[in-house]
C-alpha cells in the first residue's frame, strides 16, 4: 500500500527482541497484519502509538500475508476507555480478530467500530446498547441477514405479543415453544431498528448476537470475555459484553 490510510491497533504481540507483530483494522483494507521494525526499541518514534483505541495514520508495504510497517501517526490521542468500557472495547477489537478476513475491505463496518470507541468512551452508563448494535452491524456485513420483522414461514408481519423461533438459515418461525431460541414479536422489532429501550430488549439482543456469531467464533472462547467474568461484577442485563 503506497498512500497512508485510517487505522487502529486491535492487538500487538511481541516479535524478536525489539519489533512487533501487529494485527491492524484499517478503513480500505480491513485486517491486515504488520510487521513494525524496532517498535520496542528504546528510541523508537512507534513505541507510543502502536496502542489499541488510539486513531492512525498508516503506511505498509509487502506482498506477503505479514506487511511491513513503514509509518503510524496517532491522529489524536487514545480514546479514553477504563474499567468495564475498557473490557468492551477489547471485546470488539478481539471479535473483529477472529471473523474478519484478512485484506477485505470493510469501509462502512470501520466507522461502525469508530463509532462504537467514541460512544464507549463518552458513556457514564451500561455500555451494552453500543455493543449490541456494533455486533448487529458486524453480522450485517458478514453476510449475516435476517428479517427480523417477518414470519419466515408465513411472510407475514410479526405480532409484537407472539413467540418466534429462529431457525438459522431460515429465520424467524411463530412457534409456541418458548426456549432460548425464541423472541417475541416485540423483541424482533427492537433488533431491527437497533434500539433497546428496556432490559428486556437488551437480553434479547444479547441472546440472538450470541447465537448469531457463535458460528463465525467457533468452540475457542473468547480472551476478553474471560478477563471481563474475572475483574468485573455481572450487570442486572447479564453482563456488557
Amino acid at each position: 500500500m503506497e498512500g497512508w490510510q485510517r487505522a487502529f491497533v486491535l492487538h500487538g504481540r511481541p516479535y524478536s527482541e525489539t519489533s512487533l507483530l501487529v494485527d491492524l483494522f484499517s478503513e480500505s483494507d480491513g485486517r491486515v497484519r504488520v510487521l513494525a521494525k524496532g517498535a520496542r526499541a528504546r528510541r523508537s518514534s512507534l513505541k507510543g502509538c502502536l496502542q489499541p483505541f488510539t486513531p492512525l495514520l498508516v503506511r505498509w508495504s509487502g506482498r506477503g500475508e505479514v506487511k511491513t510497517l513503514r509509518n503510524a501517526e496517532p491522529v489524536s490521542l487514545a480514546l479514553p476507555l477504563t474499567g468495564t468500557m475498557l473490557y468492551c472495547g477489547l471485546y470488539i477489537n478481539e471479535l473483529l480478530s477472529r471473523v474478519l478476513e484478512h485484506e477485505t475491505n470493510y469501509s462502512a463496518l470501520f466507522f461502525d467500530y469508530l463509532h462504537c470507541l467514541q460512544q464507549l468512551a463518552a458513556l457514564n452508563s451500561a455500555p451494552e446498547p453500543a455493543l449490541r448494535c456494533f455486533e448487529l452491524a458486524l453480522l450485517g456485513y458478514l453476510g449475516y441477514g435476517v428479517d427480523f420483522l417477518h414470519c419466515a414461514g408465513s411472510g407475514e408481519p410479526v405480532a409484537d405479543t407472539m413467540t418466534y423461533r429462529y431457525r438459522e438459515e431460515k429465520g424467524f418461525i411463530a412457534s409456541l415453544i418458548v426456549d432460548n431460541s425464541s423472541f417475541t414479536g416485540r423483541q424482533l422489532r427492537a433488533l431491527d431498528a437497533r434500539e433497546f429501550p428496556d432490559a428486556d430488549t437488551l437480553r434479547a439482543a444479547r441472546r440472538f448476537t450470541r447465537m448469531a456469531l457463535k458460528p463465525w467464533l467457533g468452540g475457542r472462547p473468547l480472551k476478553s470475555r474471560e478477563l471481563f467474568r474475572q475483574f468485573v461484577p455481572k450487570t442486572p442485563s447479564g453482563g456488557a459484553e
